[in-house]
């Protein structure tokens, strides 16, 4: 039977998101401890509401709030732009993409591509507490499903005035933190999000990458790299190392041009892969990446694993600049992350 949830419990499952760390064992785990220790809480008392506020004092009332629930570990002190960027690798691992945006813009200052501040608004909350039920679940992330390109273009075709737009780059290595192009049949996966936020506090979102829908058996191995393609919605999809980045519009509908473009295109082992998609969009966006490529039996060409290398190690920037400013970065560096050895 389905339960609404009250306006109070929304407000303390997002409050529960803000406190974790990330800096213990189990990111997931957290979150489901969280969900649980809250979901049984009693009303302390009516939280404030977000939506409208400046971010200033969005981030304060926010802040207020966390106190009175009496959390200690919460960092009260921490410079705003610190906050909010922990915000947003929190929301990342959550894989509320628009979320993490939302609160990575809060660091910017004004720009000419974000004309207004994009404010968290219910519908973020109920996001929140959604994933978090999942999380509680402990179900396993769902496989990538088959994307038709045509869905992808009349999803962001919504007839919707937008606000702004971005695009986060996603790189998921065979081996986190190595260079090693593949560990047995793994080789990684490299994928895209867009994100339109549009002027009615709505947004639409959708991350999928390139890939192969093998032909035969051997097909997209380095003995018969090439092999029909698809696309697969990568909503759920694990990565690594992410890069994001807010774009203008003309950029966003060179990159949903270049999606248009690679329906049907054959997919190729070293010339044409899940990476070659990958960063081309990420140019289209203005994002550069150098080393990227690597070699194997066979072949060679761009790669998960040394492009998510050169996102570990600093090697790429933003074209509008010439360094990192004004992108989101999330790493095993700059945000401690769980490191197993795989």
């Amino acid at each position: 039977m389905k339960t609404h949830l009250p306006v109070h419990l929304r407000y303390t499952l997002i409050t529960a998101v803000c406190l974790l760390t990330v800096q213990k064992a189990n990111a997931q785990q957290e979150l489901a401890a969280h969900f649980e220790r809250y979901h049984n809480t009693e009303k302390i008392s009516t939280p404030p509401t977000v939506a409208g506020l400046t971010r200033r004092a969005e981030k304060q009332r926010l802040l207020d709030f966390l106190k009175e629930l009496n959390v200690p570990a919460v960092p009260y002190n921490e410079p705003a732009d610190k906050q909010w960027n922990k915000l947003a690798g929190l929301f990342t691992r959550l894989k509320l993409y628009p979320l993490a945006m939302k609160c990575y813009l809060k660091t910017l200052t004004p720009d000419s591509l974000v004309n207004d501040d994009i404010p968290v608004t219910g519908d973020d909350q109920l996001s929140v507490a959604s994933q978090l039920k999942q999380l509680g679940k402990n179900t396993k992330a769902a496989n990538s499903s088959i994307i038709q390109v045509n869905h992808i273009l009349e999803t962001f075709h919504d007839g919707k005035s937008a606000l702004a737009y971005a695009m986060i780059l996603h790189v998921k290595q065979p081996i986190r933190g190595t260079t090693r192009v593949h560990k047995l049949a793994n080789t990684g996966h490299t994928f895209i999000t867009l994100i339109k936020f549009n002027t009615d506090s709505s947004y639409t979102t959708l991350s999928f990458g390139f890939g192969p829908r093998k032909d035969n058996l051997l097909s997209a191995t380095p003995l018969i790299p090439s092999t029909s393609s698809k696309f697969t919605d990568d909503g759920s999809h694990e990565w690594d190392e992410v890069v994001g980045k807010f774009i203008s519009k003309r950029r966003f509908e060179k990159i949903l041009e270049l999606t248009h473009q690679y329906d049907g295109l054959a997919y190729h082992l070293s010339t044409n892969n899940c990476t070659d998609f990958g960063l081309k969009a990420a140019q289209m966006a203005g994002l550069n990446i150098s080393d990227t490529k690597g070699t194997w039996l066979l072949g060679g060409g761009n790669n998960p694993a040394n492009t998510g290398e050169s996102i570990l190690l600093g090697k790429f920037s933003n074209a509008d600049t010439g360094n990192l400013d004004q992108l989101y970065i999330d790493t095993a560096q700059t945000i401690p992350i769980n490191l197993n050895k795989n």
